[in-house]
């Protein structure tokens, strides 16, 4: 059974459709049956298919071995103008956050000491840091950037919040 769809956006979601339908034109250009393609990129006919209907819940992989096996390739680019406005951006706190700079918080700098200021932790390792030290932390002395990235890596990470 597929799995269940992300979330995406409205035009991410026009992208996707418009993406497979121009897999599944390339196919039927090159006269090459369902089964036979899907054969060719390593998968089922019905992977294929969703392919073919911009589903976003087939994974990357499987979309890049449709594109090789159909002998197509995909290029990352700046979007045009417009379509920037038209993919709904999401509020910051909703983006992932990738790394956390050490010495951008007072708090993580004194519980991180033997790291250089400008070294950047993932999430979980900014949380795990935070976590095991909590005791060394000064809660009174938190500035509110640190107050919202100890709220934001919970939530991000599912933890229960730190007793600020």
């Amino acid at each position: 059974m597929p799995s269940a769809a992300p979330p995406t956006f409205e035009g991410a979601s026009r992208r996707l459709e418009a993406f497979g339908r121009h897999i599944h034109a390339r196919r039927k250009s090159l006269r090459i049956s369902a089964t036979t393609a899907a054969e060719a990129a390593g998968m089922s006919r019905m992977t294929l298919h969703r392919i073919e209907r911009g589903e976003p819940s087939v994974t990357m992989g499987a979309y890049m071995n449709a594109l090789a096996a159909l002998g197509l390739d995909v290029e990352v680019t700046a979007p045009l103008e417009g379509t920037a406005k038209e993919m709904a951006t999401p509020a910051p706190s909703l983006m992932p956050m990738k790394t956390v700079r050490v010495g951008d918080f007072a708090q993580l700098r004194r519980l991180a000491w033997q790291l250089p200021a400008d070294a950047e932790l993932t999430p979980e390792e900014a949380w795990g840091t935070y976590e095991r030290n909590w005791r060394h932390a000064d809660p009174s002395a938190l500035e509110d950037n640190e107050r919202q990235l100890l709220a934001e890596l919970a939530r991000l990470l599912g933890r229960k919040p730190l007793d600020v």
